[in-house]
């Protein structure tokens, strides 16, 4: 799903879709294997559950996993994908996958943390 490309970031490819919800959302299976491959270390208990943190075009974006979500799809806060260069969305797009380290950074940056906005 997603490769090295730089020391900072995975890139990857997602179709990326407007959604109503105020969080950016993943299928949640997808979630938690990223987050194990990718973001746990392999020292003790980890949570699996963290925000991934994505970056499409200049938005950096904590996403979340949810059940019903598509598999390879982006659910974006429609306020989001209007601040991108998205057209005519669903849309197959490039996104950037924070790594661990830079992840934590940006979400203590942005105060966004481990929670999740209730809907």
């Amino acid at each position: 799903m997603f490769e090295e490309f730089s020391s900072g970031y995975y890139l990857g490819r997602l179709y990326v879709q407007p959604t109503d919800g105020d969080a950016a959302v993943i299928d949640r299976d997808q979630h938690e294997h990223v987050n194990r491959e990718l973001y746990a270390t392999g020292e003790g208990l980890e949570r699996l559950d963290a925000p991934l943190v994505m970056k499409v075009h200049e938005r950096h974006v904590p996403v979340h996993g949810e059940d019903g979500v598509p598999r390879d799809t982006l659910f974006l806060p429609e306020s989001v994908v209007d601040a991108t260069r998205i057209q005519n969305p669903p849309t197959l797009t490039e996104v950037l996958l924070a790594k661990a380290d830079r992840a934590k950074q940006l979400l203590r940056i942005t105060g966004r943390g481990q929670d999740r906005p209730t809907t």
